[in-house]
């Protein structure tokens, strides 16, 4: 079944007034440096675990920007690239080179959550502008937010608060939740709960596993002795294969069905094979969505790089989207970061995911789907929320 997505589309008249500022302020600005080129900091993964995610981000990036002439706002476009080797330690470092060393005119990254602590620290003190396509931990957005701070991804909440009501509406009522004892996993089964138990449901029992072994049969035997109606689960990547593999070969996928968000079939089901199959998951994205946008974007990046799009290439597209635009708004001038920031919160994303536009926190208000693994593929069952907006809990700029 496809899903064609249209109606978030209607949110972007509120955006109206903004606009009209941003035009405004467009007028006024000075292109002093519009002989120069724009330059972009790239901190992603370039080698080691996350590094084909980190390849998938640039390359949707460059493909946005390759169709805008690669240009922005008339400007030819300078990338300058550092391997944040998804490693914590090393972030406050990298981000002062690209602010204070490269002078970059915006920041692209990271992928990693402990990676984008350390970064938006620096971004916060130097007032760097700062674009994050992917790290999902709830307080970019929240605590630690920031004029000059956007995210073009998700929050932890958003890829795991609507299966809550989903959950419940297939008539679960008791569920075992379990991830990875870090950040991003404890905010996934917390936002989970939150909703589900809303919803009426009750959470029987919480697991945390230590991050990242990926031993998981003594926890499956407690679950199958708990005998709860589903599982939500919390695990990505190679951890995420393992689990699956595992919750299939102990016996208990045709008896407790097993739910997650996204991250748990993105990018495994081919190494997961018939392990899969059934698994229910929410997430921003699914292949198959049936929108102009992503099926031009599908074929544009299979075209330009020889393989099919994920997630993460989506995320990259649409933050060269939401440069295009932005640059686009102030004539390419970047002397004037008002200007610049006010047309990036007033940006429309007509992207492959649906339509979707700024929260007051800078988190995107977007459409998530209820996705089930059919035949090797996350196959959209509907839409589990149509305009998720994280709580930006803690939020200055959003009270």
């Amino acid at each position: 079944m496809s899903v064609d997505i249209r109606r978030p589309i209607s949110m972007a008249r509120r955006w109206g007034p903004r606009a009209l500022v941003v035009g405004a302020l467009a007028l006024f600005s000075t292109a002093s440096s519009a002989a120069e080129p724009v330059k972009l900091g790239l901190m992603l993964p370039y080698t080691g675990t996350y590094a084909a995610l980190g390849e998938a981000i640039t390359n949707g990036l460059k493909l946005a920007i390759e169709q805008s002439g690669n240009r922005l706002g008339g400007r030819e476009v300078e990338y300058v690239v550092v391997d944040s080797e998804a490693n914590p330690g090393k972030a406050p470092q990298n981000m002062n080179r690209l602010v204070v060393g490269d002078k970059a005119d915006v920041i692209i990254g990271p992928v990693h959550s402990g990676v984008a602590m350390g970064m938006l620290k620096v971004a916060r003190q130097e007032g760097a502008l700062m674009i994050i396509p992917n790290a999902g931990l709830n307080v970019a957005t929240r605590q630690l937010c920031a004029p000059n701070i956007f995210r073009t991804s998700f929050s932890a909440w958003q890829t795991a608060y609507p299966m809550g009501q989903m959950a419940y509406d297939r008539g679960f009522r008791k569920v075992v939740t379990i991830a990875w004892k870090y950040s991003f996993g404890t905010e996934s089964l917390e936002a989970f709960e939150e909703s589900f138990k809303a919803a009426g449901g009750e959470v029987v029992k919480q697991i945390l596993t230590p991050f990242p072994e990926v031993e998981f049969q003594s926890y499956l035997t407690e679950i199958a002795s708990l005998k709860p109606d589903a599982v939500f689960a919390f695990y990505a990547g190679g951890g995420a294969v393992k689990f699956v593999k595992d919750y299939a070969a102990a016996g208990l996928k045709d008896s407790i069905p097993l739910m997650g968000s996204g991250f748990l079939t993105d990018g495994t089901l081919k190494a997961q094979g018939d392990a899969a199959t059934g698994v229910l998951t929410t997430l921003h994205y699914a292949d198959g969505l049936d929108n102009p946008t992503n099926t031009a974007f599908r074929k544009a990046y299979a075209d330009a790089y020889g393989t099919q799009a994920d997630i993460y290439a989506v995320q990259g597209y649409d933050t060269g989207l939401l440069l295009v635009k932005a640059f686009a708004a102030v004539n390419g001038a970047t002397d004037d970061q008002k200007a610049l920031i006010a047309a990036m919160e007033g940006a429309w994303i007509d992207s492959p995911r649906g339509a979707w536009i700024f929260s007051k926190a800078h988190n995107p208000i977007q459409p998530v789907y209820l996705r089930e693994v059919q035949n090797g593929a996350n196959v959209v069952l509907r839409v589990a929320g149509e305009a998720v907006n994280d709580p930006a809990t803690g939020c200055a700029m959003a009270e």
